[in-house]
């Protein structure tokens, strides 16, 4: 499955090893995960170098590709924020995680569109599994969607 990885940036980068570990399953389970740069702790210094307008362009042509989106949401981030509305605009499933006991913005908590799906998880493992229930859940083949 081609999953759209989305976690914050310059929004702060607190939950990076949480960003390092679900990327890293997601690859072991198989899927691809044009974001997975994302998750790297280099990741601002890589991001730095490339014009504002072709991160734009490439990353809304990955979210336009993908089959789901997984985002990350523990550290707000406004490009998460539009990465996540873009995504239901298009009709694609979307999972939002975050650390238990973190404040998230209301209107991500709150939202209760059919394809957005929110679970808050305590630990890295709890993240995992959180995320490869969805995606199992998202697999046509599986015969259960969210």
């Amino acid at each position: 499955m081609n999953v759209y990885f989305s976690c914050s940036i310059t929004g702060g980068r607190s939950e990076e090893t949480t960003y390092q570990t679900l990327v890293k399953d997601m690859l072991e389970n198989g899927h691809e995960v044009p974001t997975a740069h994302l998750s790297s702790a280099d990741v601002v210094e890589v991001e730095k170098v490339v014009n504002p307008a072709e991160i734009f362009a490439r990353d809304m042509n990955w979210l336009e590709k993908c089959d789901v989106v997984v985002a990350e949401v523990t550290s707000p981030s406004h490009g998460v924020g539009y990465e996540i509305a873009h995504a239901l605009s298009l009709g694609k499933p979307v999972l939002c995680c975050y650390k238990k006991g973190k404040k998230v913005s209301l209107i991500i908590t709150g939202n209760s569109h059919k394809l957005l799906l929110t679970k808050e998880y305590e630990t890295d493992q709890e993240a995992i599994l959180i995320v490869r229930d969805f995606l199992t859940c998202q697999n046509p083949k599986s015969g259960n969607q969210y």
